[in-house]
């Protein structure tokens, strides 16, 4: 566990020196601090697959069923997505943030929660189905994360251009048309998921013959956080609703996103703390 922490510090210390040179560059083009940052992210994803390396090792098996795992997974997955930004032209306000949000999350990670903290194993005996759940849900939150940083590009960027206030910052930022572009097909990949996850979820919880948890509030969240989403594509398709409405739209779906998984603190299906 010692060697774990130790792992786990020197990512973060390094994530948030990378996140600083990330910081400067979209500030001010400085190439060499982007190459240095982007050094820097490369390194905070070996650490973390180092760490879940240990993870996998102390648990004997695929470690996902605690929430300390999936937020670890999740800031892999971050970073993961942030490297594979950083080979696109114009990516730099995306990987910021992408990192603020990864580093976040990391940091949060940390001070709150424990390697040993609450499993889901303790109430659920099919494996396979509940892996199944925790990896959808995984790579959904994190396709919804892209998602939701396109969206914030995109009102960032209408806001300036109904403003007429152009800088060189702005002119590094992908086109109305790209972020609303890379918006929707990043939610297009997470909504599918987190319905997957959503049905796995159920089909494990009536297999265990615990239907009484189908009357848990977080359901009734849940399902709402996949509505927004739905209307989302919906409203999307149809062509209805301007870009601006969309990318808000996508925005209060992420927030709801969010506020859903702090609810895990009060329900049934995932409760735990910090403990």
């Amino acid at each position: 566990m010692q060697l774990l922490n130790g792992i786990y510090d020197a990512a973060l210390l390094l994530y948030a020196l990378s996140l600083l040179f990330v910081f400067s560059d979209c500030l001010h083009r400085n190439p060499s601090g982007k190459r240095l940052g982007t050094g820097l992210l490369v390194v905070v994803g070996l650490l973390q697959a180092a760490g879940l390396g240990i993870r996998f090792s102390q648990e004997q098996g695929l470690p996902i069923f605690t929430p300390y795992d999936f937020l670890f997974w999740f800031a892999f997955s971050i970073v993961l997505t942030s490297l594979a930004v950083a080979f696109t032209r114009g990516g730099e306000f995306t990987i910021l943030l992408l990192s603020m949000a990864g580093f976040s999350v990391f940091l949060l990670n940390r001070v709150w929660l424990t390697a040993g903290g609450h499993t889901l194993e303790t109430w659920s005996a099919v494996y396979g189905w509940l892996t199944m759940h925790v990896i959808m849900a995984n790579l959904s939150f994190a396709a919804l994360t892209l998602g939701a940083v396109f969206a914030i590009l995109y009102l960032f960027l209408h806001t300036r251009l109904k403003s007429k206030k152009w800088n060189d910052r702005i002119r590094r930022l992908p086109s109305l048309e790209t972020t609303d572009k890379y918006s929707y097909t990043a939610i297009l990949v997470g909504t599918p998921l987190l319905g997957i996850s959503l049905v796995v979820a159920g089909l494990s919880i009536v297999s265990e013959g615990r239907t009484l948890l189908f009357q848990d509030l977080k359901v009734l969240t849940t399902l709402i956080g996949l509505g927004i989403y739905i209307f989302y594509i919906i409203f999307k398709k149809s062509g209805r609703k301007s870009g601006v409405s969309m990318a808000r739209w996508a925005i209060l779906g992420y927030a709801f996103t969010i506020l859903n998984f702090l609810l895990n603190s009060w329900s049934g299906f995932h409760g735990w703390s910090g403990e």
